[in-house]
């Protein structure tokens, strides 16, 4: 299934994937019948699974992933966050999820712990996202961080990261991909892009750093452009102004300004237009896309169309 999940990304055929976050609860179930109304599964090449964004309380992400993977038998990408554990627990969960053939790991430094809505929280914080990167690439060598051999080694894990899709200053961009491709991650997912140009410059620095990482595997490695449809004004207001990464050109804003003065029904009918034109955009330029959505399967159906994969 891995196999055909990341030979899928390395090809010219469409691949899709989509974020579900796991609820502030004690069962995904719901997720689960929701992704399978609207046939989601049937239209995508895999999922993704987040863990405790913002550091707000939600079901295990990896034991959330390993529900929906065998729910659907479509592979899934499982995050897991450094801010949470250190290097005994990141390697512990590692290979208890092998176990489970869950082997797409989303390596992420986390958002801060002082964002918790958990009383005192400290977060446990070695160092970032890289560290879990080098855990893998030890993993897959068949030893622990501290190089003892495995017995029975896990089966091939891939390492994903991510990425801002903007900054003043792309080279700097460009020098944090190169450290992700250096410590062995086979695709870097972005921030969500709006513009077709955004999109090309990133493909192009990809490509770039590709050529300059000294790692091996970088030569195979692939750019997942993320999207994020915007359905209401001031979601696309919020997000140009402070989230971090991340550009919303401004004729996009003014456009969504002016149909929020129309109403709700109006407003929410033009951002879907918006957000399907950029859609079909990037997958018409790269064919590679990660829909996050915050749980709404309806809109990525809507978005993804009929085509099946």
């Amino acid at each position: 299934m891995f196999d055909q999940f990341c030979e899928t990304l390395c090809s010219d055929k469409p691949y899709i994937t989509v974020e579900v976050n796991p609820p502030h609860g004690a069962s995904i179930d719901s997720l689960l019948a929701s992704i399978e109304s609207v046939g989601l599964d049937k239209k995508v090449t895999g999922f993704s699974v987040t863990d405790n964004p913002l550091a707000k309380l939600k079901m295990s992400g990896v034991l959330s992933a390993i529900k929906l993977q065998q729910k659907f038998t479509k592979p899934v990408i499982a995050t897991m966050s450094m801010r949470d554990k250190n290097k005994l627990s990141l390697q512990s969960t590692l290979l208890g999820a092998n176990d489970f053939d869950l082997r797409c790991i989303l390596a992420l430094t986390g958002d801060p712990a002082k964002f918790s809505d958990q009383p005192e929280v400290k977060g446990v914080l070695e160092r970032d996202s890289t560290l879990l990167l080098s855990i893998i690439y030890h993993l897959n060598k068949g030893v622990d961080y501290s190089n003892k051999q495995l017995n029975p080694p896990p089966k091939p894990i891939y390492p994903f990261a991510v990425s801002n899709a903007y900054s003043r200053n792309m080279k700097s961009l460009q020098k944090r991909i190169i450290k992700k491709l250096d410590y062995g991650s086979r695709a870097i997912i972005t921030q969500p892009v709006y513009d077709l140009d955004n999109a090309k410059e990133l493909l192009e620095l990809f490509e770039e750093a590709k050529s300059l990482s000294i790692r091996e595997t970088a030569k195979d490695a692939q750019l997942i452009l993320g999207q994020f449809p915007i359905v209401r004004a001031r979601t696309a207001n919020f997000i140009d102004d402070k989230v971090p990464g991340i550009s919303v050109p401004k004729d996009i804003i003014d456009e969504m300004n002016l149909a929020a003065m129309d109403g709700e029904e109006r407003e929410q009918e033009v951002g879907f237009e918006l957000s399907k034109r950029i859609y079909d955009e990037m997958m018409n330029l790269h064919g590679k896309v990660h829909l996050m959505t915050h749980n709404r399967f309806d809109l990525c159906s809507e978005l993804i169309g009929d085509a099946t994969l």
